[in-house]
């Protein structure tokens, strides 16, 4: 006896990973929107193939999944909360819709027509959350972990009648997820408040007359078939969010397992950022294609120059206004913004309009 005992000690000694059981680690992954929106699908795709893909090298720790993507944990208007209490480990925040909670992180939606470039704004946000404390602190203080960021692709107009000119949205109600309501200021549209898991509802139900929305965002969730009437404005993209961690499930992981998440975190923005660039022309081709057969057919037309210029000019300093409030609060706003703004010019970005020197 004692001399197996002694063998057993022998091999340990000599194939400790043979030895060694492989950890499983059980975390649920959540999120408000279904995984046929395409920064919700790359978190399945990417951050989490990614993560498995690491810790698979390592051979010491696998990750068993428990998936509840399309709203089956929480809505759309919970997604800060639900990360941050636990009710998942790990989801997509939705900042648009977290205002009050999260200012800073609207920078981008209060500077409209600055960038239409997701993988440039994508890496300007990136650097503010790292550099910037009062940015970064602004998510840890929910008991957050960042991992990865979002954006959207560019915003135009839907709607269920043709936009012939800018004065036509006059008395229009249209759609927009949170602070994107704000874009319409100055057009005489009336902003409804929503969101992609909304939109068509409301629109059909005759709560809104269209939305302003993004490509890919729109086709996944068929918006073409209620709103047929496309108008490319070109505004822009926008800082949405973050897939982020519940602080208490992180610092419960292994470092290896830390470490996996934060490159594959990195891995899915990157990732996300380029799909966004290079989805957003195909998809009005898609949607012209598969609403073809319907009655309306969907029709893309362009903004005339001239009515996008009135449009952007035509918007009071909204972001002036944004940053004189957060400054009120005691946050550095104006600093912030600055910030943004030239961190996009750096990158070769031209903004139509130069919020960050409006007097």
């Amino acid at each position: 006896m004692r001399k197996l005992t002694g063998l057993l000690l022998a091999s340990v000694v000599a194939f400790p990973t043979a030895a060694m059981a492989q950890e499983t680690i059980n975390l649920t992954v959540a999120s408000s929107h279904p995984l046929t929106i395409p920064w919700v699908g790359m978190i399945k795709s990417h951050f989490m193939a990614e993560t498995d893909r690491i810790l698979a090298e390592g051979g010491n720790y696998k990750i068993e999944w428990q998936e509840a993507f399309g709203g089956q944990l929480y809505k759309a208007n919970a997604t800060l909360s639900s990360v941050e209490e636990g009710v998942t480990d790990i989801g997509w925040v939705f900042s648009f819709l977290e205002v009050a909670k999260l200012p800073l992180s609207q920078v981008s939606s209060y500077a409209p027509f600055s960038t239409a470039n997701p993988p440039v704004q994508l890496e300007v946000m990136g650097e503010l959350l790292e550099n910037n404390e009062a940015f970064r602190n602004e998510w840890e203080q929910y008991n957050l972990k960042v991992l990865g960021l979002t954006g959207t692709d560019g915003y135009d107009i839907y709607t269920k009648q043709p936009i012939e000119s800018l004065s036509d949205l006059n008395g229009m109600k249209i759609s927009a997820p949170g602070v994107l309501g704000s874009w319409l200021r100055g057009t005489g549209a009336n902003a409804v408040d929503g969101a992609l898991t909304t939109f068509y509802t409301d629109i059909q139900t005759g709560v809104s007359d269209g939305v302003l929305s993004l490509a890919l965002g729109v086709l996944p969730a068929k918006l073409y078939e209620v709103a047929p009437y496309i108008t490319r404005v070109r505004i822009g993209t926008a800082f949405s969010g973050a897939v982020a961690i519940n602080k208490d499930s992180w610092d419960g992981l292994p470092e290896e397992v830390q470490n996996a998440m934060v490159e594959a975190g990195k891995f899915y923005t990157d990732a996300h950022g380029k799909n966004l660039l290079e989805a957003h022309e195909a998809a009005f081709g898609k949607m012209v294609e598969l609403g073809a057969g319907q009655n309306p057919p969907v029709t893309v037309s362009e903004m005339s120059e001239e009515d996008r210029t009135a449009w952007v000019n035509g918007l009071p300093d909204i972001a002036g206004e944004w940053a004189a409030d957060g400054e009120a609060r005691g946050l550095p706003a104006r600093e912030f913004l600055a910030a943004y703004m030239e961190g996009l010019r750096a990158r070769g970005e031209t903004p139509v309009r130069d919020w960050d020197k409006s007097e």
